[in-house]
């Protein structure tokens, strides 16, 4: 893995083009992780129809709110993280021949994934701001980048003769 120091930072429109790649998977994921909470709050009780006249899109209060919206967030960054500790790459970040590493070109542990999603919190929050801060920064790095010492680097393309 010595030759994946030398490649060059990705840049930001990849890096947001991922990310959009990412979003439908991530959807997926907690649209399911959704559907689960909601089965486990009613044990599977039958949800009222169209004829008996009830809402249909009453929301059960567990199904909400702060303690709800960590679940969300854990599922979160565990999608992250399990696609960064295999192989550095989410199925977005593969299609965009992005990887992220460490800043000496190795996978990132555990604790880095987890430290880069609530970085990346801190730098998407003001309007993206952290993450376009890698067009002013010398390392062409983000602010999550900075803050969970990773990079995000650009692979080369794969032969079409391999």
């Amino acid at each position: 893995m010595e030759a994946q120091t030398q490649y060059p930072q990705a840049g930001v429109w990849r890096r947001v083009a991922a990310m959009f790649y990412d979003s439908f998977l991530l959807f997926a994921v907690l649209f399911i992780a959704t559907a689960l909470a909601g089965f486990l709050v009613n044990q599977g009780a039958e949800l009222p129809s169209v004829a008996d006249g009830e809402t249909v899109n009453d929301i059960p209060q567990q199904v909400s709110g702060w303690g709800f919206q960590l679940y969300l967030f854990v599922i979160t960054a565990l999608f992250y993280s399990i696609f960064w500790r295999k192989n550095g790459q989410t199925l977005g970040m593969q299609a965009w021949r992005i990887q992220l590493q460490t800043l000496d070109g190795g996978t990132p542990g555990w604790g880095v994934c987890f430290k880069r999603v609530l970085a990346a919190v801190v730098a998407l929050l003001p309007a993206g701001l952290g993450l376009w801060w890698a067009w002013l920064d010398a390392d062409k790095r983000s602010w999550h980048d900075r803050l969970s010492g990773t990079k995000v680097v650009l692979l080369p393309k794969q032969s079409r003769s391999a």
